[in-house]
């Protein structure tokens, strides 16, 4: 946030400041469950509060068994196995159906653009408990319910809309005369995609796909719809975990959740700017 010039006015100190305070209290808000869950998932009881030891930084009033338990307790690894079977194939699919969608609806002579890309975004829009038993009773009658390509079906849909609208922003500072300069040259579709514009909107190719990974990775409702005890994931195994039993390993999940968004969200912020140097544009 830039200083305030030295000519500004009491009002203008005012707002400025006052913007400061605002901004700082809704970052507390949104950062502090998080700065919570760090802490208690080192705790050396099972309990969901700080204890007397771990308020005195006492080492005894802090464990890693709670790390142990989720490494070790066959539950938690299969969950994991499941997320990580059903997550990648999922974005794989979202990334190719999405790329391709995007491409297509930059074309200016595609009929109803606006039409189709409303439609092609709606998981975004609409609740996701509609969508959940939307994709349940059709993918029942067509023998998709219960299998983990249901589930990958299903995260797939969901993780396209991000796919689509990163991609379509990296397409608004594509220059098309790159494209008819390739067919001019003898090159086919396929290949001018491959060679010409690949490289160029990688970049909101990859961000697309990291959100459609993050997507299939944390969510709970379809697969609670769609999923049977084989396809059971981690957020499930979280959700079953807060509502059967009250197990402080779920927090040690949660950190470790944490901790691989935080990685992911900063390989997007180095893409975003890498996209923003082949566009042109100084990264901000």
């Amino acid at each position: 946030m830039s200083a305030l010039p030295p000519y500004a006015s009491t009002g203008q100190k005012l707002w400025h400041y006052t913007f400061r305070v605002v901004c700082g209290l809704i970052f507390f808000f949104l950062i502090f469950p998080i700065l919570v869950i760090l802490p208690l998932s080192f705790n050396a009881q099972d309990f969901f509060t700080f204890t007397k030891e771990m308020l005195a930084l006492n080492p005894e009033g802090y464990s890693f068994k709670h790390y142990q338990d989720f490494f070790t307790n066959p539950d938690w690894q299969q969950a994991l196995k499941n997320s990580i079977m059903i997550a990648p194939a999922a974005t794989i699919l979202a990334t190719g159906f999405g790329t391709l969608a995007a491409i297509g609806l930059s074309r200016p002579h595609v009929p109803y653009r606006s039409a189709i890309m409303a439609i092609l975004i709606s998981p975004m829009i609409v609740p996701l408990i509609i969508s959940a038993a939307g994709m349940y009773f059709f993918y029942s009658r067509i023998g998709l319910q219960g299998t983990y390509w249901g589930v990958v079906l299903a995260h797939a849909a969901l993780g396209t809309p991000f796919v689509i609208i990163t991609v379509t922003a990296t397409l608004v500072g594509f220059d098309q005369s790159l494209v008819r300069a390739a067919a001019s040259m003898g090159a086919n579709p396929v290949r001018t995609f491959f060679k010409v514009q690949m490289p160029l909107i990688i970049p909101g190719v990859v961000s697309g796909g990291l959100f459609a990974f993050i997507t299939s990775f944390d969510e709970v409702v379809v697969v609670l719809f769609l999923g049977s005890a084989g396809q059971k994931t981690l957020p499930w195994q979280m959700f079953t975990g807060l509502r059967e039993q009250i197990s402080p390993t779920i927090l040690a999940v949660a950190s470790l959740m944490v901790a691989i968004s935080i990685v992911l969200l900063t390989v997007l912020e180095g893409l975003r700017r890498r996209s923003e140097r082949l566009r042109g544009l100084s990264p901000g």
